[in-house]
């Protein structure tokens, strides 16, 4: 029997299940699971941030100087948005995305409020994108932190972004809290030329995370493969990232490039994890 376990994480905030095929596999139990399921975690908050802020953006005419730009909004009708600083059409300016006490959509429910802060066009070279959460919770998890999107375009083809996080914090059901922080470049590789999000693709070219507990375990992450995040998908569908921890020594692979919620974790044991997000 080949030597693979499941891990399953019910979209972006639910328990880790752990199998193995036989007794004799208990060994591979040592990885990390806890680590292990809060980076996913994190990883797709951010991501889904990262699309509230698009979407927020072409909405509010703070995308780009062009009109006319057509989304189709990735966040739920029970979300309002409002102008909480500033003058629509002048810069900067902040949005405040309510999500109420529990706003469900795709199965996530969403509640409290997320603040983005646009000092100019998203696409304009050096603007800069804040995205602040004020108790903010998915699936009953608070997430905390601030996300600062720094445009570093050279070639207008293909628009880039440094993302930087700073202040994580993710604090699960069982009250276990884990702190994050990192910078990750993303870029624009589809869509570029069209008025629309939903052609959109983004590729995570580089960069290191960390995820840490209060008692000092951590985990570091880094990108090995570029991320593939279609802004269609609510999933990356594929590259590479790198774990390194106390019990975590591997590989997580998204795929190839198809829209799923499927991934695999290989262990440097040779062990290897179907992951289901």
């Amino acid at each position: 029997m080949k030597r693979i376990f499941v891990l399953t994480a019910i979209v972006v905030m639910a328990g880790l299940s752990f199998q193995s095929c036989s007794k004799d596999e208990t060994e591979a139990a040592v990885v990390d699971q806890e680590l292990l399921v809060a980076n996913a975690q994190i990883d797709v908050s951010n991501e889904m941030d990262f699309d509230l802020g698009l979407d927020v953006a072409s909405e509010q005419d703070t995308y780009s100087s062009r009109n006319g730009v057509s989304s189709a909004r990735t966040f739920p009708s029970c979300a309002t948005i409002s102008i909480e600083n500033g003058t629509l059409g002048q810069f900067p300016i902040t949005f405040a995305v309510d999500f109420g006490t529990g706003c469900l959509h795709n199965g996530i429910v969403r509640s409290g409020i997320i603040r983005i802060t646009f000092d100019d066009y998203l696409i304009n070279f050096g603007s800069h994108m804040t995205i602040t959460r004020s108790n903010y919770y998915v699936n009953g998890r608070k997430i905390e932190g601030t996300v600062v999107y720094q445009n570093q375009t050279t070639n207008a083809e293909v628009p880039k972004w440094s993302r930087t996080v700073t202040d994580g914090k993710l604090t699960t059901l069982t009250g276990s809290v884990f702190t994050f922080s990192g910078t990750r470049t993303v870029q624009q590789i589809e869509g570029v030329g069209t008025l629309t999000l939903g052609d959109n693709v983004y590729e995570v070219l580089s960069g290191t995370h960390t995820v840490n507990r209060p008692n000092g375990t951590s985990l570091t992450v880094t990108v090995v493969t570029p991320l593939i995040k279609k802004y269609a998908c609510t999933y990356i569908s594929q590259g590479q990232l790198n774990l390194q921890g106390a019990l975590l020594d591997g590989i997580l692979d998204y795929g190839d490039n198809t829209c799923d919620n499927l991934a695999t974790y290989t262990h440097s044991n040779g062990v290897v994890y179907n992951v289901s997000l």
